[in-house]
Order: structure tokens, then sequence, then C-alpha cells
């Protein structure tokens, strides 16, 4: 991606989600493929905004706290800047699907609709679909009241408890002891799912797709994790049993739009789906040849393919979380290599700038947190959570 390189597409495209990394690999792309690229979310400074890539930012209330007026502001937006394109990368494309469902948006939407959304975002729905379509599933159950959970209580070692409507694992018990169960309190509002915890290796595949035709597939392994969940630094794989679990997948839902995997790879080479996440993933990042990314997302035709080949990382939090996470498992020597081998995803040569931005947007998060006395990775998607259909009548 080189400054300058491309003519002006004369086309706008409002990416959604700026906080998060994707969004920034998005904006850039879009930006170097000749796009006018607007970026809209809730905090003050996320790290898109400092970006050479971002023409504008615009501010909007919480589709969560304040729906009506996340509306009113959304509409506004798209109405001032007259984007061809809309691009979710966070949970906010639940509310974006909602409105266009509702009302309509006037810019297409990269996203397939609510229900689908739900089905796919609903932990013990996905399975069930994934069943239907005659993928192997590990076994999983719903639990909506406590005596759910104390039927399993002789079982649970073998287990992985979760909430249905939850992201980044940060309330998964894997095995839990007797006393941890007491964390499971579901109920018909908010039920939690019981799998089998299966042992392999763990593999994450973000997918882009239109009219169920797989546009872009790439697969990782999250080598460091900020806690139990999100990867912060991850190596691309290979796997054809994932490849042809996700072409089941989105041929027979019709899948328009990007769409994330957790899988586990068994000792025999078969692949079992854990969950889905229905919006972007930290996979985009294999991608960096702009013009064919983006022309393969608007029109389809041929697939591009991942031309990233080495580690990718989030430096910063590497030192946050990666370090403590060596120092426990006493592998320093692997985090430094590890470390030195990793492309930093935030701080490139052409636009250095969303590096240094990190800093002030990781103290609004913070903020955030202590306010809400929440953990800082909470903070970091509550203000756009989507935890049920009963948020969708807005």
């Amino acid at each position: 991606m080189q400054p300058g390189c491309h003519a002006s597409s004369g086309q706008t495209v409002l990416i959604t989600g700026a906080r998060a990394p994707v969004a920034l690999h998005h904006a850039r792309l879009f930006h170097a493929a000749g796009w006018r690229v607007v970026l809209a979310d809730m905090p003050a400074r996320p790290v898109s905004r400092a970006s050479r890539a971002c023409a504008l930012y615009q501010r909007l209330p919480s589709p969560r706290f304040h729906p009506e007026d996340f509306t009113d502001a959304l509409e506004a937006l798209i109405e001032r800047e007259k984007p061809s394109l809309i691009v979710p990368t966070c949970e906010e494309v639940f509310y974006l699907a909602a409105i266009r469902e509702r009302r309509g948006l006037g810019a297409e939407l990269f996203a397939p609709g609510l229900d689908l959304l739900q089905t796919s975002h609903n932990k013990h729905d996905f399975i069930k679909l994934c069943e239907g379509f005659g993928i192997a599933v590990p076994e999983t159950r719903l639990l909506t009241s406590l005596q759910d959970v104390t039927d399993l209580v002789r079982q649970a070692e073998s287990l992985v408890f979760k909430p249905v409507w939850s992201r980044f694992a940060g309330q998964v018990l894997v095995s839990p002891a007797p006393r941890k169960l007491k964390q499971v309190v579901p109920s018909a509002a908010m039920p939690w799912v019981t799998q089998e915890r299966l042992e392999g290796d763990e593999i994450s595949a973000y997918v882009l797709a239109r009219d169920g035709k797989v546009l872009a597939v790439s697969m990782y392994r999250s080598l460091y994790r900020a806690g139990a969940g999100a990867g912060i630094c991850f190596e691309p794989v290979k796997d054809p049993a994932t490849r042809a679990l996700i072409e089941t997948f989105v041929g027979n839902t019709g899948w328009t739009g990007q769409v994330s995997f957790d899988l586990m790879r068994l000792e025999d080479g078969s692949v079992r789906p854990l969950e889905c996440n229905p919006r972007a993933t930290s996979g985009l990042h294999f991608f960096k040849d702009a013009d064919r990314f983006v022309r393969t997302l608007l029109q389809g035709g041929d697939e591009v393919l991942p031309d990233v080949t080495g580690i990718q990382a989030v430096r910063l939090a590497m030192w946050g979380y990666g370090l403590p996470s060596a120092l426990r498992s006493r592998d320093f020597a692997r985090f430094r290599e590890v470390l030195d081998a990793a492309e930093e995803i935030l701080r490139t040569a052409d636009d250095p700038a969303p590096g240094r931005a990190q800093i002030p947007a990781l103290l609004e998060i913070a903020v955030i947190a202590m306010r809400n006395r929440i953990s800082l990775q909470s903070a970091t998607t509550r203000d756009i959570e989507w935890n049920g259909p009963d948020q969708s009548s807005m």
C-alpha cells in the first residue's frame, strides 16, 4: 500500500467500530484502493482516527444504551456523507442490521440479515445450525436454570461452560471445580451453554463471502492472547478440513459479509466448530493487496488469497499481556523470539500515527473500566454489545 499510488474511486465507504484494529486495517485497504474513508464509533480517541486513511471520524451515541439517538446520528451521517458501502467491524453490526430491517440505511450494509447474525452469534444455535448442515459438532447443551447446572456437577471436569451471548472468552469456564460453577447462573433470558471439552489445536478463521460464495479466507493460530480471549499475536496456518467446513457453512447460509470461526483440530485431522463471530477478526490482517481485496469484496469473482505469511502482532498488547503470560510459563525466550519476528499491526511505515494513538485510546477505555468497575476487556465492548433479540426493538 504505497501512498498516492491509486487514483480516487470517487466513492465513500463508512467503516464502523473504529476502535478495532481490523477497522484500521479496512480503512487502510479502502484508502489505498482510492476510496474516501469515513470512520464512526463511540470513543473520542480510537486508534483509527489518527490514521492517514481517515478522511473523517464521527462520534456516535451508544447503540446499546441510547439506540434511538444512535439511529438518528447514524442516519444523519449517512445522509451527509453519502457512502455507497457500510462495512461494520464489531458487534454494532447487529444494530445496523436491525435499522436496515426496520427502516433502511440508504447504503449497502456488508452483512447478512439480523436473524442469521443472531443465530450465528448465539453459541447454542450456531452449533445446531452447523449440525443441520451435516457438520460434525461437539456435544453442546443449553442451560436455562440453576437446576441444569446442578445436574452437570459430576461431569464438569470434562466440560466447558460459557454464556450464550458473550465474546472474547471473558466468562468461559474450562473444566471448572464445583465452587467455580457458582459463577454459572443461567436463566431463560440469559442462558449459558455447556460443551464437551475437546483436546487439539485451536484454529481461527476469517472469511469474506457474498451470496454464499467464499471470496477470501485466512486461517490463523493465536500465539498470545489478551487474557483467555482475543488474540494479540497470530501466525497463519492452512487446514483443508477447516476450509471444507467454511464452504459448507457459507454455502448453506448464503452468507454475505464477514464471518469468523473458532475451531478445534483434533488429532485425526478433523475439525469441530466451537463458536462463530459474525464480524471481522484478526485474520483480516493477512490481506495487504488493497485493489484485489476491495474489488473482490465489492464484485465477487475470483477468491483473493492472503498475501502475508509472517506473524502479526499488536506490540503494546504483547508487553501488557504476552509478557506476563511468558513469565508465568517461564518461557521468556519464546516470547522474545516471537516478538522479534512479528510485524506490528497498528504502526506501519507509511501510517505511523495509529501506533502513537494507542496510549490515549487505552486510557479512555481504562476510565470506562474504572467507572463501571469492569475489566479492561469488558470496557472495550460495553457500549456496542449485543446480548440477545430483546435488544432488536430499539
